[in-house]
């Protein structure tokens, strides 16, 4: 039986979530691409699901050769830029004439579509996301969107048997959530709490938000 494989493009909320998605706690830091889409440029990167290149992008706001990200007293500093002087995480931006891959933009089902498995609380969420098979490679990453009345916020897994399948781990928030990381240290019998500063002992997790809620996601209704 054939698979489709085709390319799904989310749009983040603005530059500085996709700033965070490529730099924030990478020891190395994401590729980013400029190029075409539906007649407008967009700076955009990507994750490989098994049958889904899954592509997160935003209006390009500028021409440059980095993706520059700094965290200076609980504030990001998200730019592009020429060159790599300062002390910053930076992200490569490669631009592009072609598309980034020879998928198809589009496909009439969405192979790759995650299973939404609500979660208890954030705490659970948090530690969800430890992998005992790779614990020195975690992946911390957030994603929150809007839906209905509240928003969401979750983290991928994968279940690889015969094939693999995807999960949206999640909680459901009363409100956006105005800070850019969860903040946790569950050994000391703490709650987690959103923050833009760095204290020394806690696990910070980056919050990317998703501007509108995308079918892949799996909600219905």
């Amino acid at each position: 039986m054939s698979v489709s494989q085709n390319e799904c493009y989310i749009e983040l909320a603005g530059f500085d979530d996709l700033a965070r998605y490529v730099c924030a706690f990478q020891e190395y830091p994401k590729r980013v691409y400029t190029h075409e889409l539906e007649g407008s440029r967009i700076i955009s990167s990507s994750q490989t699901l098994s049958n889904t290149l899954l592509i997160f992008y935003v209006p390009v706001p500028k021409s440059g050769r980095y993706v520059s990200y700094q965290i200076a007293n609980g504030k990001e500093v998200c730019e592009i830029v020429e060159s790599t002087k300062d002390i910053s995480h930076y992200a490569p931006v490669i631009h592009m004439e072609s598309k980034i891959s020879s998928l198809p933009v589009k496909s009439k089902k969405l192979i790759d579509q995650f299973n939404p498995i609500e979660v208890q609380d954030l705490g659970s969420l948090a530690r969800l996301t430890y992998d005992p098979e790779f614990p020195d490679e975690q992946n911390l990453t957030l994603f929150a969107f809007p839906r209905k009345d509240s928003w969401i916020l979750g983290f991928l897994t994968s279940l690889e048997m015969d094939e693999v399948y995807y999960n949206f781990n999640y909680v459901e928030l009363d409100s956006e959530p105005t800070k850019h990381f969860l903040k946790y240290r569950g050994n000391h019998g703490q709650d987690p709490e959103f923050s833009n500063h760095f204290d020394h002992g806690f696990s910070y997790f980056p919050i990317i938000k998703i501007k509108n809620e995308h079918l892949i996601f799996g909600f219905s209704g």
